[in-house]
């Protein structure tokens, strides 16, 4: 069993600190004003209640809801990925050197099940060429870059998530928005425009749901784009790191040998007797 890597420990570390954070920046304590000494002569005056952050999302309506779990699986996700965007998860340097190693002594048996053992994209892009080595060096090149981009759509599609929260959100203030305007037309139709206080209320809930809805859209598509830059950069480093590897293959030795432990499922027809040509 391996031992967890120094920047394995330090990832998750920054995933439970995020977590945390997104708990505490949300359910703060609440904080009350003292009253000042009144001077002599005049009545105290009551302390005037500071609003805590968790006034604010409660005074949002039940559209905070999701936009709080939003919030908090945004963060999460900007700490996962800029963790798993970094060449020491993509390509690990003791792996890149195994693989160096089994390929100058030619060992590419046991190059493949090394690369098989332990799943990350650049073992993952290897083993995979290595299946192919035995069909020639233009369809070994090709079934690598396949490889490469299906790690890199793989990759992709968690960052999507960002771009989904980005959109999502505003409409989901918007919804606030909606309930709330009818909620404030509501009380203006039963207590009329006198009674002002239940009329801001529901103004001050059409407020906080719109704001709340743009506050975590905005970082998350900023976001979006900084890590889909990031996932290209590394993609590309990725792709020189395999390639590299293939270079000088010497796929004359290779011709019609099988490496791979990939079940084909492609045979001589069955109208064909003995694997000789059907005469015409």
């Amino acid at each position: 069993m391996k031992t967890p890597s120094i920047f394995n420990r330090i990832s998750m570390a920054l995933r439970v600190l995020a977590l945390l954070a997104s708990f505490a920046v949300f359910c703060p304590i609440p904080v009350h004003a003292q009253a000042a000494p009144a001077p002599a002569g005049e009545e105290a005056k009551p302390a005037a209640h500071k609003k805590t952050l968790m006034d604010t999302i409660k005074q949002g309506g039940i559209v905070m809801i999701p936009i709080v779990i939003c919030s908090v699986f945004t963060i999460y996700l900007v700490v996962d990925m800029y963790s798993r965007l970094s060449m020491k998860k993509l390509a690990p340097e003791d792996e890149v050197a195994k693989a160096r190693q089994f390929f100058l002594a030619g060992d590419y048996v046991n190059c493949y099940q090394a690369m098989k053992a332990v799943p990350c994209a650049f073992n993952n892009c290897v083993k995979y060429g290595l299946s192919f080595v035995g069909k020639g060096k233009e369809q070994t090149e090709e079934a690598l870059l396949v490889e490469v981009g299906r790690e890199n759509n793989r990759l992709q599609n968690r960052i999507n998530y960002l771009s989904v929260i980005g959109v999502c959100t505003p409409m989901i203030g918007l919804l606030g928005t909606v309930v709330g305007m009818m909620g404030a037309f509501a009380a203006l139709g039963e207590s009329g425009a006198g009674d002002t206080s239940k009329l801001s209320e529901h103004i001050g809930e059409v407020l906080v749901a719109t704001a709340s809805g743009l506050f975590i859209a905005i970082p998350a598509f900023m976001f979006f784009y900084i890590l889909r830059n990031r996932l290209a950069k590394q993609i590309h480093a990725l792709e020189d790191t395999v390639m590299s590897l293939f270079r000088n293959m010497p796929y004359d030795y290779f011709n019609g040998l099988e490496i791979g432990e990939e079940v084909t499922y492609a045979a001589v027809p069955n109208w064909i007797e003995d694997g000789a040509p059907a005469q015409a």
